[in-house]
């Protein structure tokens, strides 16, 4: 919940990939929505809608289990 949450509201900052624990990809999201002005921050949208509509267990083996960084 608390990654889909970021991911809509915080997107283009990496929150998201921060909370879940995926560093280098929030890292990444980060620069390139500084060097974009932002509209990287669509993704971060995109993949908080993704989080949220997810049931649990669909979430814990794609993001958690599965180790998947994008979408």
């Amino acid at each position: 919940m608390l990654a889909g949450l970021l991911g809509i509201l915080l997107g283009w900052t990496g929150a998201h990939k921060f909370v879940l624990g995926y560093t280098k990809e929030g890292v990444i999201q980060l620069v390139v929505s500084l060097v974009t002005c932002g509209m990287f921050g669509i993704v971060g949208l995109v993949e908080g809608i993704i989080y949220l509509t997810k049931s649990d267990q669909e979430f814990v083996d794609t993001y958690v289990t599965g180790r998947k960084g994008w979408f």
